[in-house]
């Protein structure tokens, strides 16, 4: 049967796709997301705690202001999130690079800092100017001296191309409004082989006292998280939290880092 042109060019060119790379390359390509299947958002009736905004079948909650900074600091939070396991679960080392992204008050910043001292600092990342101004107060009070405060916005993180050996989001991604952005932004700020950590309170547990649209999945993290260049690595608990921790694909021969 004789094809027309334009057809005839396409089979042509899946017959060198798969000479050249096998069948493999050619399913490897069609995995990435691309403009026409990577979600957009909805906008619906929400919740009261949400903004009517939808992301991948999850309504984005609305976020706390920076007059809620005295309830990061809480003291229950000790036994409540485990900070020091947490802190233990991110295997930091002296002289990495590392982000705390919707730092607030700077509770994990200070932890971070002082396990990446001398040599490493910690960018402490928010959209709040005022919670910035409260954090760098926080870290004068806990002697963090290597902290870089930066001010966000919705969309972008505003820290360097390729700079950090890990990011951390604490009860934080479920509340970006933009969160298909964000994440796209802090890919880019990953070093190749870097670690993204996701820590959000259990949504499959319905005991945990934490509102709805405050909580997720953990299936619902890796669904979002599957249409950017991240490769699950492991999925751990803290006593009423996930944390979830992916690598930044190789930028080089678009794969995935070794693990």
């Amino acid at each position: 049967m004789k094809l027309p042109n334009r057809l005839r060019g396409c089979v042509q060119g899946l017959a060198v796709t798969v000479a050249i790379h096998g069948l493999g390359g050619v399913a490897a390509e069609s995995a990435n997301p691309t403009p026409a299947t990577v979600p957009g958002y909805e906008f619906r009736p929400g919740s009261i705690d949400g903004t009517g905004k939808w992301f991948m079948g999850r309504e984005i909650a609305h976020y706390m202001s920076h007059q809620g900074a005295m309830w990061l600091e809480r003291e229950e939070r000790e036994e409540e999130e485990q900070p020091n396991e947490l802190i233990r679960l991110l295997d930091l080392k002296p002289g990495q690079s590392v982000a705390d992204i919707g730092a607030g008050s700077g509770y994990f910043t200070w932890r971070m800092a002082h396990k990446v001292a001398p040599a490493g600092r910690v960018f402490a990342n928010d959209l709040q100017p005022e919670m910035l101004t409260i954090l760098r107060t926080n870290m004068g009070r806990h002697q963090a001296t290597n902290v870089v405060a930066v001010q966000g916005s919705s969309t972008n993180v505003n820290l360097p191309a390729a700079s950090l050996d890990l990011a951390l989001l604490v009860d934080v991604y479920h509340e970006c409004d933009h969160p298909k952005e964000i994440i796209a932004s802090l890919c880019e700020a990953l070093k190749d082989g870097g670690r993204l950590v996701l820590v959000e309170y259990r949504g499959e547990d319905r005991w945990i006292p934490i509102k709805p649209l405050h909580k997720m999945t953990a299936d619902q993290v890796v669904r979002e998280m599957s249409i950017h260049p991240l490769a699950q690595v492991s999925t751990n608990r803290l006593s009423r939290q996930h944390v979830l921790i992916f690598r930044r694909m190789d930028r080089a021969h678009g794969s995935k880092a070794r693990l």
